[in-house]
Parts: C-alpha cells; structure tokens; sequence
C-alpha cells in the first residue's frame, strides 16, 4: 500500500475502502440515496487509479453535466499526486465534441454536411438561438406563431430544445412534431403549432448542414450515429481510455447510456455511480431507469445504505412527506417533528424579513457558517432576489444569488458595460435612452445615487449629437455642479474623456473594447467595478460570450458586411442571447448563504445544515413551466404514444416530480428545514398548493399520534 492509499484509508469507512480497492480488471455498479458516500468513492478510485500508475489520460470520468464533475477536478488538483498526464473529466458532448474534431473528415461527408474539406463549427445555445431567430424571424413576419403568446426568445430556444431532446433521446428530429399532435389534447388551433415548430427545426438542420455548423443536437447526432459506429472511430476511443468513472448516471440522457452500456465491456475496470431517487433533470431528458441498465454490465452491485449526511429524523421526514404527497397511508415515527418548522406570514414581505432576520440569528448567535444556510423558491423572481439579498446585507450576512434562468443581459454591470459601448459607438446605430444612461452612470461611477445619476442623465445626455452624446461637466450650471458635487463631476469627466477617446482610437471589436474599458477605467478607484468581484465576473463572462458569438458569426456576417458587435448588441436587446456560460453556482463555494430556486440547489449536489422554503403553498413547487412548443414527456422515451396527454397524466408526472424534488432537498440536510407559508404569494394572491397540502397531512398525521 502506497503513501497516498493510507491516506484515502484513514479517510473511508472499511465499507467505502474495500469498494475503492477493487481489482484494476473490476466493474462495479454502486447505488443508494444522497448522502451515503458515493462520490467520495468514486473520487477515491480515480485517485487510486493514479496511485497504481494507471497514465492519467487512460482514465474517463464522466458525469452528466459540469457541475457535477467539479469534486473530481478539485481532487486532481493535489500536488502529492503522480506526475504525467491528465485525468479527463467531461460530459459525453464535452466528448463528442473533441472526437468530431479529430474525425471530421472521415465523417463529414457521410453526415450530410455541404463543405466537408472545411473545419466544423460547434455552436454554443446562445449562437444556436442567434442562428434560429435569423431564420425563423421572417417566418413570424408571414403570421407564424401568431395564436400563441411568447417571448421571441423562448420560442427560439423551445425549437432548439425539441431538437436537443430528439437526440438525448435517439428520435429522429423530423418526428417531434407528429409526436406532440399525437399527445394534445385540446384547440385544435395548436396542432398548426407544432407543425410550425417542426418546419423550423427542419429548416434550421439544413442550414447547419450547409454551414458545416454543429449544434448540441447535431453534435450528439453525429457522434452516436457517426462516430460511435465506426470502427476505426470506436477503436480509437476503446484504446484511449481503460477506465473509468461514470457519477451520477441516473442524472444522464438514454443515448448516452446506449454508448456506455455498449462500451462497458472494452474497459479494464468501471464504477457506475447511480443515485436512488435522482432524476431531477427529467425536463432535460434525464432516464433513471435506462441508467438501472448499465447495472447488467457489471459484476458487481453494491449498494450504500448509511447517509453522511442525513440525520435519522430528517431521513424520516422525506420518506413520510413523499408518502403525503403521494397521498399514501403512512404513520411517520415521532421524531419527525424534530426536523422541520412550519411558519406562517400573513404578507409575504414579513416572510421575506422574518427569515433574513432568522438567518442572521443562526450565523450571529448559533455561529452556524452562512455556507451552511439555503434559501429555496420555486422560482426566483428579479424582485424577491433583491428583497432577501438587501435584507440579508442590511444585516451584515454573505450571501450569493443563484439563477441560471436570469440572463447576462439582466445583471446591472452588464446593461452599464453596454450601454457605455454603444455610446461610444453611435455609428452603429442603436438607441440609447436616458434612463440606460442613468443606469449605466449609477453602477460605473462609486458614490453615485439614484436621483444624481437621473439629475446628470437628464441635463448631460445629448442624445440629438450622437458625435458627442455626453456634455462636459464644465458646461452645466454652476448650481447643478455643487449639487452633483465636484468628485462625482471629476470622476464622469474621466469617464467621458476615456469614451471619446476610445472612438478616436477606433475600437470596434466588442470584446476588446470592454475588457479595455474594465481595465483602464471601471475597475480602478473612483469607479464602480472597483473591488467588486461579482461584477469582474460578469465582465468575464460577457467578454467570453462576446467572443464565442465572434468567432461564429464572424465569417457569416462579413460576407453580409454586417458588424459583429452590432449584431451582438441587437441580439443582446431583444433578448435571444442569453450569454450562459460556467455560472457562478458552478464554482468552489464560498461560505455564504445561497439563495437559488429549489432545482437549482439540488444540481449543486451539496448538502447544508438549515433549509428555508419559501411559500410552500405556491404553485410553482409542482406545475410545470409553460412550454406551448415542447414537452418534457412526450419527447422522451417514456411515453409510448397510446393515446393522448391528459389532465390526468400531468397531474400524476407533477405530484412525481414534486415528492422526488421534496425528498432530494431533504436528503441534502443535516440540520432542520423551515417551511415558510404565507397568507398572500408575490401578486397578492391565496395560494394553496399541493406541497403545503402535503406538509399539513404530515402535521395532521403527527399530531394523531400525540
């Protein structure tokens, strides 16, 4: 046994370490709920793995999406580990991808694409909706669409999700359409829908065809059809990798475990990690149970019982809720009222303050870390994210704000960056307003407030001299100087200054001008980017967002003799791109207290001491999200096409879908969760859904027992 193996020991049960130390020539699939030390194995072979001089680049974690695998690339990180290759850690598209690459010209031509003596180009989902929009834009102009009410992005982006769940399932992406008319059930008006939907996507296909361009669809298309297939491609995949670690597989789409269950047999060794009761990306194509396949591959099955993690009283309530909610006979044992806290608000503002004052109590006066504490939503709109993170600021407690649904084009420093840049481009065209003026003036410029910032925008903004739109500040009224003050005159000054200067220096590419402007100017003292992270990170994604949507379009658009920041920035306005890069919730934690949508914390895979659920009577915890163009079930390998999607159909996928979700964030806490109800939601309505419903049997049940 080697240095680093009687470290993992000292840190794994024996249980955990046998399983850690099977043979090199092993496959083992290993199962059981959250909580019970799954991962902490499978990161522990792969560092085994490294041990026993098994070449970094022979072995392949794989998991179903980024976040997941960011354990594993933190283990990898350590210096006493042998030196050599690199261990790939990647999802199956993150694969396909580098496989298409290197095989492309084996492929191309048989795939279908126009100009295979050229290179491909990999979309990312925002240039896929670039691309959309521009073909099916003129399609709206004809009256398509016209009998649903949509945003243009969200129609956009649910073609290109029909497109991505027809291949994570292994449909042909030509029968989506045929399969939500078999499946509706009501106006006839909106089977024209989906035929609409479908010429788009047909359309769409042909134009990456004829760009060599690859979407996710395509991607994973031309990899399981293409690549997988062919010999000389699979043998060169079969040789590269000998091992390897597939986590959370149950959390992975049916045509990925296709690949890996006909793959399993060429490896030397495997550990499938599979998570009972996971699944919560089913609206994603997530299959539990084609993942329960890859267990016949395997030798061995083990399975883990005891939780880490999840205290036997909180084990208890997810098992009786479930059972509530499933509205099945049940006697929870009486400790279940050890793990949880009903509290009812009359307003939901007194909700919002009574928990930011109770967690500022649990971090001040019961020093429980703030890392330690979630706030959870069904959704999380723009103005209750704003209410708990002021509230819980006012009280002096870190916190971070977690929504892959809000857009790049949504943060504060975003619009302020833009908005900058089109003033200092007016040649392009694009209309600024006073009040993105003020905006923009509030976050670049420190010690600014809200009525100055209006004040300077509404006498300083010219916006009939489009040559110089912003007025020195020597030129305004002396009594409108004092007022402003001088240091806040100083400060714009130099702001205008480095604006007209930038035109003179002719900085056309996005991207650069900004990284320029953060540089030189925001991010330096006086500004107000200065020593704020958050808003350095969403300079960094933006740029990165810039820069992909550039070295896409680019060559389109020049033939076009369009400008690229220009297109971006239209783009950007009407809302198709959404610029969704590595989130800030993909990141190493930091100890704050996360406030996310309850979905969202669970795709963290991390557990914490005290759970808030606000507003628990609310709808949004078991309905779904309305998607007039696709559907999560009937795209998917579930559903067998006998007969249409009724009422009753989606009342028993929702009250599924909620027991798993109730029961996942339970099994992510070691301390006590809080159920929040209110007498009035956001709008001002009584809302009684059926989580609270289900939380009240649970009361009723325990109180009978009393």
């Amino acid at each position: 046994m080697g240095v680093y193996d009687t470290v993992m020991t000292m840190k794994l049960t024996p249980e955990q370490n046998a399983l850690t130390h099977r043979p090199l020539d092993h496959k083992l699939f290993l199962r059981g709920p959250a909580g019970t030390g799954k991962t902490t194995i499978g990161i522990n072979r792969t560092l085994a793995l490294l041990n026993w001089r098994v070449p970094a680049e022979r072995i392949l974690v794989l998991v179903p999406q980024r976040t997941l695998g960011l354990a594993y690339t933190e283990a990898l990180r350590e210096p006493s580990l042998p030196s050599g290759g690199q261990v790939t850690v990647v999802t199956l598209g993150g694969l396909a991808q580098r496989i298409i690459g290197l095989f492309w010209p084996l492929i191309a031509r048989e795939a279908g694409f126009a100009h295979p003596e050229q290179g491909p180009t990999f979309l990312t989902l925002e240039t896929s909706q670039y691309y959309m929009a521009r073909l099916v834009q003129p399609l709206i102009d004809e009256g398509y669409f016209e009998s649903i009410t949509i945003d243009r992005n969200r129609l956009y982006s649910q073609i290109v999700d029909n497109l991505n769940k027809t291949a994570v399932t292994g449909l042909d992406y030509r029968s989506f359409g045929e399969r939500l008319r078999a499946a509706w059930l009501g106006d006839p008006g909106q089977l024209n829908v989906y035929d609409q939907a479908q010429e788009c996507a047909n359309r769409f296909r042909q134009f990456c065809l004829d760009n060599n361009l690859l979407d996710f669809s395509l991607q994973m298309e031309v990899f399981v059809r293409r690549i997988w297939p062919a010999f000389m491609c699979r043998e060169y995949m079969t040789r590269t990798y000998r091992h390897l670690i597939y986590d959370n597989a149950e959390e992975d789409v049916p045509v990925v475990h296709d690949v890996i269950q006909q793959w399993l047999p060429a490896f030397d060794s495997a550990l499938v990690i599979y998570d009972d009761g996971g699944g919560y990306r089913a609206f994603l194509g997530a299959d539990p149970e084609s993942a329960l396949r890859l267990q016949d591959e395997c030798a061995e099955t083990a399975e883990l019982v005891e939780s880490w993690i999840t205290p036997p009283p909180m084990a208890a309530l997810a098992d009786h809720l479930g059972t509530c909610l499933m509205r099945q006979p049940a006697e929870p044992p009486t400790e279940t009222r050890l793990a949880f806290r009903l509290e009812h608000h009359r307003f939901y503002p007194e909700m919002v303050d009574t928990v930011c004052a109770e967690v500022a109590g649990l971090v001040q006066e019961q020093e429980i870390a703030p890392g330690e504490i979630v706030i959870l939503s069904a959704y999380l709109s723009d103005a209750l994210r704003f209410s708990i993170m002021n509230g819980l600021q006012a009280r002096g407690i870190p916190a971070r704000s977690h929504r892959p649904s809000r857009s790049l084009r949504e943060e504060p420093a975003t619009a302020c960056l833009l908005t900058l840049a089109m003033l200092a481009h007016p040649e392009w065209g694009l209309a600024v307003s006073k009040f993105d003026v003020r905006n923009a003036l509030l976050q670049a410029i420190e010690g600014l407030d809200l009525v100055r910032a209006d004040l300077m925008a509404q006498i300083l903004y010219l916006p009939k001299q489009p040559e110089a739109p912003l007025a020195a500040f020597d030129k305004i009224r002396m009594d409108k100087q004092q007022r402003i003050t001088y240091t806040i005159g100083e400060r714009y000054e130099r702001l205008r200054s480095w604006l007209q200067a930038a035109r003179e220096r002719q900085i056309e590419a996005l991207d650069i001008f900004i990284a320029q402007l953060f540089g030189e100017l925001l991010s330096q003292p006086g500004f107000g980017f200065h020593i704020n992270y958050d808003a350095a990170t969403i300079t960094s994604r933006l740029i990165e967002s810039i820069e992909k949507f550039r070295r896409v379009t680019a060559p389109m658009l020049a033939e076009e003799k369009a400008a690229v920041s220009q297109e971006y920035l239209k783009m950007v306005q009407e809302g198709v791109l959404a610029a969704q890069y590595l989130q800030p919730w993909e990141q190493p934690e930091q100890d704050s207290v996360m406030v996310s949508p309850a979905y969202t914390f669970l795709m963290t895979n991390r557990p914490a001491t005290v759970q808030f659920w606000l507003d628990v009577g609310s709808q949004g915890w078991w309905e779904r999200l309305y998607q007039p163009l696709t559907h999560p079930v009937v795209l998917s390998r579930r559903w067998t096409g006998d007969g249409p999607w009724t009422d009753a159909n989606e009342f028993q996928v929702n009250q599924e879908t909620l027991a798993k979700l109730a029961s996942g964030l339970l099994r992510r806490c070691r301390g006590e969760v809080v159920f929040c109800t209110t007498g009035a939601n956001e709008r001002g309505d009584e809302e009684r859904g059926p989580l609270l419903q289900g939380i009240q049997a649970l009361v009723r049940r325990l109180r009978i027992l009393e």
